[in-house]
């Protein structure tokens, strides 16, 4: 296929240089970023002007927005505009809308699996939009990916994507509460994680990313808590879920502690360019006044 991408970042960059190895002809345009490799467009529209697919990996709802306007235009009839990027339902749903009143397909599909997953093309894409448009983007979505979940109209690739970390930031709080509620009643580290990571306490964050150095799973807590998933990417989705729920009338009590949370480690501590896991050695500095 002929591809536009737009937005060559940490996440953008591997995930376009995949399908340019694949075998796809891949022409990218960034503001800022130049990846070694991809042909660049002077503009976002010049990019998408012969584009069978154009994909966005951009960082919020207000560029996602401002890119759409012009690209959309830009595009030639029958074309795919595929949004990869983590941002508000609303954006979602209303570009898609644009999109399809252009005559074009569009999907809304953020990922998950982080920047070593958009390098060895093991993301998964939670995806909203019509089936003929995520028939056009399947085999790409394959190439840059492990699974594509089809999670139903524009704007629920979003919602999937928000109620996940949502869980999973949640979870991480509680995990590394627990770790540190351990320390405090002399309870061994790794005989907890002996006991929970087999019991009913098993969680991902406990399993796969345990947020406690040397204990279980290889993990950030095992390099400094240098970010695998950086704690401001995780209060970005949590605000995410709020800004939903607030518009959704739905009451999340959980996610909305967890958000203030993150809030307060990320622009009052020192949690800004840490792993979200580093809420554990926050935990650990505290007393409970």
């Amino acid at each position: 296929m002929n591809i536009a991408f737009i937005g060559l970042g940490n996440m953008g960059a591997p995930m376009a240089l995949n399908l340019l190895k694949a075998g796809h002809t891949v022409t990218g345009f960034d503001t800022f970023a130049t990846p070694d490799g991809i042909d660049l467009a002077a503009t976002a529209g010049e990019a998408a002007a012969t584009a069978d697919v154009v994909i966005t990996m951009l960082p919020n709802g207000t560029i996602l927005r401002a890119v759409a306007a012009e690209v959309i235009p830009a595009m030639k009839p029958g074309a795919v505009f595929c949004d990869c990027s983590t941002v508000d339902v609303d954006s979602a749903k209303a570009v898609a809308e644009q999109a399809v009143a252009a005559g074009l397909g569009a999907l809304d599909a953020p990922v998950s699996g982080g920047v070593g997953g958009a390098a060895a093309g093991t993301l998964t894409f939670m995806v909203g939009g019509s089936d003929a448009a995520f028939a056009t983007v399947q085999p790409l979505f394959e190439i840059m990916g492990q699974k594509a979940v089809h999670c139903g109209a524009s704007g629920a690739g979003q919602a999937a994507k928000i109620c996940n970390n949502m869980i999973l930031g949640v979870t991480m709080i509680a995990t590394c509460e627990a770790f540190a509620l351990a320390d405090k009643l002399g309870l061994d580290r790794q005989k907890m994680y002996d006991v929970v990571s087999t019991s009913s306490g098993y969680s991902w964050t406990m399993n796969a990313y345990t947020p406690a150095p040397g204990v279980g799973a290889k993990s950030p807590a095992d390099n400094d808590y240098k970010p695998g998933f950086a704690a401001e990417l995780m209060l970005k989705d949590l605000r995410l879920s709020q800004q939903a729920a607030e518009s959704a009338d739905a009451d999340t009590p959980m996610g909305q502690l967890a958000a203030a949370l993150y809030e307060t480690f990320v622009d009052k501590e020192d949690g800004k360019g840490m792993d979200f896991s580093a809420m554990l050695p926050r935990f650990e500095k505290r007393s409970r006044g």
